[in-house]
């Protein structure tokens, strides 16, 4: 990644210290992650809702390998470079991690959020991280969607018209 693009992507070596200053500055750390192909105003609504959780807002973004692993070989529409860019231009994200597992529990591992969370119908039990999150003295929370927004039905629409 050109790091010239967007300060706020990085890896997860250089990661690491911005979470350990970070805390050392008594911020709020906020994690989430996602795949944030085609950007809606369902995923607008959860990553405001999710920042104002927090000082730090903190994005797991799965590769592009993971993206297709998970949501099948068109996807993603938008490479793990753009969907990044877009992310980082937020300024209520602090970071942007990628991340190629299927899930982003050995991320989730490093950072040891203050707050973890995840959109939808997510049981606590079933989300990853969540154990370390609370054994760490964190807390998990699950936002509710918007909804009628998804990037699949954005790309169906496409399709069909």
């Amino acid at each position: 990644m050109n790091h010239s693009l967007s300060p706020k992507i990085v890896s997860l070596p250089e990661l690491t210290p911005l979470v350990d200053y970070w805390k050392s500055e008594g911020k709020k750390i906020v994690f989430t992650n996602g795949c944030f192909d085609l950007l809606h105003a369902g995923h607008i609504t959860y990553l405001t809702e999710a920042a104002s959780l927090g000082d730090i807002l903190i994005i797991g973004l799965n590769s592009d390998d993971s993206v297709s692993r998970i949501k099948g070989p068109s996807r993603p529409v938008n490479d793990e470079t753009t969907r990044s860019l877009v992310l980082g231009a937020m300024s209520f994200i602090d970071a942007v991690v990628f991340f190629n597992e299927d899930t982003p529990l050995e991320l989730i591992k490093k950072v040891l959020p203050d707050v973890l969370v995840k959109g939808g119908d997510y049981q606590i039990e079933n989300i990853a991280g969540a154990k370390e999150t609370i054994e760490n003295g964190g807390t998990v929370q699950v936002l509710t969607f918007l909804p009628g927004y998804s990037s699949t039905a954005i790309i169906d629409k496409i399709k069909n018209s």
